[in-house]
């Protein structure tokens, strides 16, 4: 089996991660995968916050409500869209998700662990990162990664539902 197909099957939401730091290339190689994504007329409307700062991320739990597993992560990256890099309006949510997926498939290509934690559409969370982090109103933050060496192991899981398969029509 290929290490893409590899990486997609056996990728998994890792929520408890070692105290281990994260190696600076793994980091930046999992950035690239972000940056290589997908986006509409090649706008790359992204921008990627790395945090690893003990105090902001142990912070982030304030801002967000389901991210109490951070305060465990070594670092975490936030994809962010970037308004002013926007010439396809409104795609900058599909090309943001194409970015978060390729980074978590990068992360577990590699041996680590990670979750995309959503924060857009919620204003409540687009806020408090903002502020936390000190991002312009024209970039919104769009989905947290923590990024770890896990502490759990989570088996290998089929997703394939066949009945949600249709062919030329409904």
């Amino acid at each position: 089996m290929s290490v893409v197909l590899e990486a997609i099957y056996t990728r998994r939401s890792i929520r408890r991660y070692a105290p281990d730091p994260v190696p600076e290339d793994a980091i930046r190689e999992i950035v690239r995968a972000g940056m290589n994504a997908p986006s509409a007329g090649n706008e790359q409307p992204w921008q990627f916050v790395i945090i690893d700062r003990r105090e902001i991320l142990d912070g982030i739990p304030t801002v967000h409500p389901h991210a109490a597993m951070i305060r465990e992560a070594p670092v975490a990256i936030l994809v962010c869209g970037d308004l002013t890099l926007e010439t396809k309006q409104g795609y900058w949510v599909q090309d943001c998700a194409a970015a978060t997926q390729n980074m978590l498939l990068a992360a577990a290509a590699l041996g680590l662990g990670s979750v995309w934690l959503g924060v857009y559409p919620r204003d409540d969370r687009v806020t408090g990162l903002r502020r936390l982090l000190g991002i312009p109103e024209t970039v919104v933050p769009f989905a947290l990664l923590p990024v770890g060496h896990p502490a759990e192991h989570k088996p290998r899981k089929d997703e394939f539902h066949p009945e949600r398969i249709h062919r030329n029509a409904w």
